[in-house]
């Protein structure tokens, strides 16, 4: 496939204006940022952007961002190149954030332009840390008070498989923690060994083959990217010829958030999502309303949609609420009996052509490894009593019951004696 190389991007310079090439990666670098300008006079709390809705200048950094990643990567959907470019503005927002939503650039294979992408990110967001294979302790001590952007590439090489995830587990603990303002690491210091605490605040984007573990998933947003098929063209990335007019749009887009960080402070947007996924869109959804134009109804439709199908990948993953959802199937198909035995449910879960079940083992789940699955929600086997009077190992429906409205609520809702649902179907 032969690569084009379109106009260059605003902001391009000459060849006069050159810099000498970024240096080859270490553990960790940092690249600065620009300063920024005076903060705007506040905005009472909860005050709709004036900029919403029009066709505004402020929205030009974020177009202009959004034109030059989309000539150098081709991303999985409309929406994943909105939620790119606003996580990108968002960076340089950091001070004012209660939480530090993480991008999760995540593929199936190599080649589907994550290390790409990811290279775009280092010349645009705000005080980048590159991290290639770093140890937490080294990372949490290149945080500071001014929140650096951290990138971590090749992040399957940490949590790529069990075995080496578990020597990774502090590693996790901090991306984890480092979410949400006011999490810090207290470890010990000098000759003395005086306890220290360590910020771990901080916006990271992580790149790797397979999903992140659940815990980081949960606090992203999800980049699912994918190899360009024929006819999607990008630019070839060259670091001397295009990271000057990249790092042109930083300082613009420096200059404009600093511009509006005292608003950004008091907005409370009306978020298309809820809890934890609220929490980790709403510095993007803000940076869409500062914008204006056409911003505010891009991000919500991106949250709106991105979100969904997390949701359906996480019922699909069997190690999380897929088993909760297809046990009400099981219930449902059987015409929602009071008890179920162990041999029965087992029988209806291995026989499900779509589910992964009949895969789990040699002869398909075993009843060690349901009840393995089922103990994180509470729930446990017992002697019920069948039809026909015996008694068997096997499971009641009310113990199910919590568990399906919290983790499965739109998969056969409960029908009460009123006839009305315990949980909406959609």
């Amino acid at each position: 496939m032969q690569e084009t190389s379109p106009p260059p991007i605003p902001g391009q310079s000459t060849a006069a204006d050159r810099v000498a090439p970024r240096s080859r990666r270490v553990r960790i670098s940092v690249n600065e940022s620009t300063a920024p300008a005076a903060p705007a006079a506040p905005r009472p709390s909860g005050t709709p952007s004036p900029h919403r809705g029009q066709p505004d200048a402020a929205a030009a950094p974020l177009d202009e961002l959004r034109t030059a990643l989309a000539r150098f990567v081709v991303l999985p959907s409309e929406q994943a190149l909105d939620a790119t470019v606003l996580w990108i503005a968002a960076t340089h927002l950091q001070q004012v954030w209660q939480h530090a939503p993480r991008l999760a650039v995540v593929g199936p294979a190599k080649r589907c332009g994550k290390s790409r992408l990811l290279d775009l990110l280092t010349e645009t967001v705000h005080k980048p840390v590159i991290t290639v294979n770093s140890t937490a302790a080294a990372i949490f001590r290149s945080i500071s008070d001014e929140p650096p952007t951290l990138l971590v590439d090749e992040a399957d090489t940490i949590f790529g498989s069990p075995k080496v995830a578990e020597k990774n587990e502090e590693m996790r603990g901090l991306l984890n923690a480092g979410h949400q303002r006011g999490r810090p690491v207290l470890r010990v210091v000098g000759k003395e060994h005086t306890p220290h605490s360590f910020a771990t605040f901080a916006m990271a984007a992580l790149a790797g083959i397979g999903d992140l573990p659940d815990t980081i998933m949960d606090r992203s947003v999800v980049i699912r990217m994918r190899r360009r098929a024929e006819g999607e063209q990008v630019s070839p990335y060259r670091t001397r010829r295009d990271s000057p007019a990249l790092r042109s749009l930083r300082a613009h887009l420096a200059r404009w958030t600093a511009s509006v960080a005292e608003q950004a402070l008091h907005l409370e947007p009306k978020m298309p999502v809820e809890d934890r996924a609220a929490d980790t869109w709403e510095p993007l959804v803000i940076v869409a309303d500062l914008a204006g134009g056409t911003w505010p109804e891009r991000a919500r439709t991106a949250c709106e949609q991105m979100v969904t199908a997390e949701a359906q990948a996480e019922e699909d993953n069997p190690s999380n609420a897929r088993i909760l959802a297809d046990i009400r199937r099981a219930f449902a198909a059987a015409g929602d009996p009071e008890s179920v035995s162990t041999d029965a449910l087992l029988y209806r879960l291995n026989s499900e052509p779509e589910a992964p079940w009949a895969e789990a083992g040699r002869g398909g789940l075993s009843p060690r490894a349901l009840a393995g699955l089922l103990r994180e929600y509470g729930i446990r086997s017992g002697n019920v009593r069948m039809p026909d009077g015996n008694q068997l190992k096997g499971y009641t429906r009310t113990k199910f019951t919590d568990a399906w409205k919290r983790y499965c609520p739109t998969v056969h809702p409960e029908i009460g004696s009123d006839g009305s649902r315990d949980t909406p179907t959609e």
